[in-house]
C-alpha cells in the first residue's frame, strides 16, 4: 500500500470514528434531557422511570390541596380517571391553579410514587387543557369503562 492511499484511508476512518463519537455524545446528551409524559395510572403501574424527570398530568382532586403556611410548600394530589398520584411543590402556583382543573407538573418521581415538582403548568383558559392531559384522560376514560 502506498503512503499517499494509507494517509487518505487514515483520514477516512478519522472521520468515521469521529462521526461516530459526535453521534453517541449527541444521543446521550439528548436522552437526558427529555422530558417524558406519564398520566398518574402510568406511574403506578410502574411505566415511569424513577430518580429521574418527568411530566405528570391530571386533574387537581379535589379536597387535596395542603399548603404550609410558613413557607411556598404545597402538596396534591393529580388524577386521571383511575389513579391519583402526590405532587410536592415549592413555589409560586400559577393564577389558574385550581382544584378540579388540569396541570403538568415536571419533577422527580421518588420510590414511594410521590412527585417532587420543579414547575407546575395549568391551563391557559376555560376551553383549554394540555394535549397531553386530555389525551391521558381519554386514554384512561376507555380503559375504565371497559373499552
Amino acid at each position: 500500500m502506498t503512503s499517499a492511499r494509507r494517509r487518505r484511508l487514515f483520514m477516512v476512518m478519522s472521520v468515521v470514528f469521529a462521526s461516530g463519537v459526535a453521534v453517541a455524545l449527541t444521543t446521550y446528551a439528548l436522552r437526558q434531557h427529555i422530558n417524558l409524559f406519564f398520566a398518574p395510572s402510568q406511574v403506578l403501574a410502574g411505566e415511569a422511570p424513577v430518580d429521574r424527570v418527568i411530566r405528570v398530568g391530571g386533574l387537581v382532586v379535589p379536597g387535596s390541596i395542603s399548603r404550609d403556611q410558613e413557607t411556598l410548600q404545597v402538596s396534591f394530589e393529580i388524577a386521571d380517571n383511575i389513579a391519583a398520584i402526590r405532587v410536592s411543590y415549592s413555589g409560586i402556583l400559577p393564577d389558574l391553579f385550581r382544584e378540579g382543573q388540569g396541570i403538568v407538573a415536571r419533577g422527580t418521581l421518588g420510590p414511594d410514587y410521590h412527585i417532587q415538582a420543579q414547575e407546575v403548568l395549568a391551563r391557559h383558559d376555560e376551553e383549554y387543557m394540555p394535549p397531553e392531559v386530555a389525551d391521558a384522560l381519554k386514554r384512561t376514560s376507555m380503559a375504565h369503562d371497559g373499552y
